[in-house]
């Protein structure tokens, strides 16, 4: 028995072989950035303690989460601020607002913490926001 080549099966055969090679470039890591990866491991050890204020810290009190809400809104409606300044975390306490996360700059880290100072009900804030420059 003789095997005879046809012109389909060899165009499949290219085609396939295309497609597998396409296939692994694709799956082939990216090159490596030539900037150094940011380094947040103090800010990890500093999240890590006890002692620092996290959302889940957040009384079920319904005055203080009218705070955290009004603060909340005050923040979203500043249009100027930027994405990561609109999620800062907060936690509203009897009249205390911690903030933390990251904002654009120490500029936007004072709006934030004027901001939620500005809001009824609050009596002082806690400004534990970093900047990213």
């Amino acid at each position: 028995m003789t095997s005879s080549v046809t012109p389909f099966k060899v165009i499949a055969c290219a085609s396939l072989m295309a497609l597998a090679s396409s296939y692994a470039c694709a799956q082939q890591s990216p090159p490596a950035s030539s900037s150094v990866a940011p380094n947040n491991t103090g800010i990890n050890q500093r999240d890590r303690s006890d002692s620092a204020t996290t959302p889940t810290d957040q009384p079920n009190d319904h005055a203080d989460i009218k705070v955290a809400a009004a603060v909340r809104r005050a923040i979203m409606k500043d249009k100027s601020l930027s994405t990561s300044a609109h999620n800062v975390k907060l936690v509203a306490s009897g009249g205390v607002v911690t903030l933390r996360g990251p904002v654009a700059n120490a500029d936007e880290k004072a709006k934030v913490e004027t901001i939620a100072a500005a809001v009824a009900g609050v009596t002082h804030v806690d400004n534990q926001l970093d900047t990213k420059h």
